[in-house]
């Protein structure tokens, strides 16, 4: 597994996105799903605090153990848990919550310490000098953000002090808003990694749906999600002959097609089984060239 440079940490190109700690995956089953990931030279877990009820980041702690020094731990803050955590980046929540997470995960320190989506009611000016704080004492070692737009990235990059390393957007071959909005070039400009998030598009990006099927069963996608739409089927079929034609398969290319954009650091891919880690792995190993990335924009014109 290759690594990106993320501020001053080296993350594994595929990360493993821990939404489903907690919630579809008990213990006995992350514990399957990290050691996958280890095996297979992932060194960056993505969590959040809300993830699985807050049980996410409790389980991505008892899975790795041991081995924590080895790895890498991004997770968020901000967005309401209960009444008694009701999100926000106010300094004073930003401490506890904080605190709190690295309780969960069983760490005395945080690598990667994102804000999970702008809080418009607090001056960035205040949020950034709480994290600067954080950083200060040894609790959290990098700054990141979600959900960011190219305005708001430069308002937190006016402040002092310890800079937002990464922005996690949603970010695939079916939603391309970091090209359109211009924080795919701002991220390249300004040497912030962007993090995809959704890079399979619920699954629209693996293969598994085709048109005039049915869903397959114990899909998640159901037939109101915004992705499953003739057009994107259509354009689908596309993609999947495109990459058999070259001799790889659909989510080889929905990955490959990520990680061809410099600015991005590592494409989180969430996982259920082991099997999935190890798909979403050996899919990073395409390297796409300029003839066939424009091949790929004239099939989704």
């Amino acid at each position: 597994m290759k690594t990106r440079s993320l501020g001053s940490l080296q993350v594994s190109e595929v990360g493993l996105g821990c939404n489903n700690f907690g919630m579809r995956c008990d213990l006995a089953q992350t514990q399957l799903v990290v050691d996958a990931a280890l095996d297979s030279g992932i060194n960056f877990f993505d969590t959040a605090d809300i993830y699985g009820g807050t049980n996410s980041e409790v389980f991505l702690g008892q899975a790795l153990g041991k081995r924590r020094a080895d790895i890498l731990i991004a997770t968020k803050f901000g967005i309401k848990i209960d009444d008694d955590r009701p999100g926000g980046a106010r300094p004073e929540y930003i401490f506890k919550a904080c605190d709190d997470s690295l309780q969960r995960l069983g760490t005395d320190y945080i690598d990667l310490y994102q804000i999970h989506r702008p809080d418009e009611t607090v001056p960035i000016a205040e949020t950034m000098g709480a994290l600067r704080e954080l950083v200060i004492q040894g609790k959290v070692r990098e700054l990141g953000c979600s959900n960011f737009s190219v305005a708001q990235l430069r308002a937190a990059a006016e402040s002092i002090g310890p800079q937002f390393v990464s922005v996690q957007n949603e970010y695939s071959l079916f939603a391309r808003q970091p090209e359109t909005d211009s924080v795919l070039a701002e991220c390249a400009a300004t040497h912030v990694g962007l993090l995809p998030y959704f890079p399979l598009a619920s699954g629209m990006l693996t293969g598994k749906y085709r048109k005039g099927q049915p869903l397959p069963e114990g899909t998640r996608i159901n037939a109101e999600s915004r992705w499953l739409t003739d057009e994107n089927l259509t354009k689908a079929e596309a993609l999947l002959a495109f990459s058999e034609a070259h001799g790889h398969t659909l989510l080889e290319l929905a990955f490959s097609w990520l990680l061809a954009r410099s600015a991005v650091s590592s494409v989180i891919a969430g996982a259920t089984k082991p099997e999935q880690v190890r798909a979403n792995v050996a899919a990073a190993s395409w390297p796409l060239t300029d003839d066939e990335l424009a091949q790929i924009d004239a099939l989704l014109a």
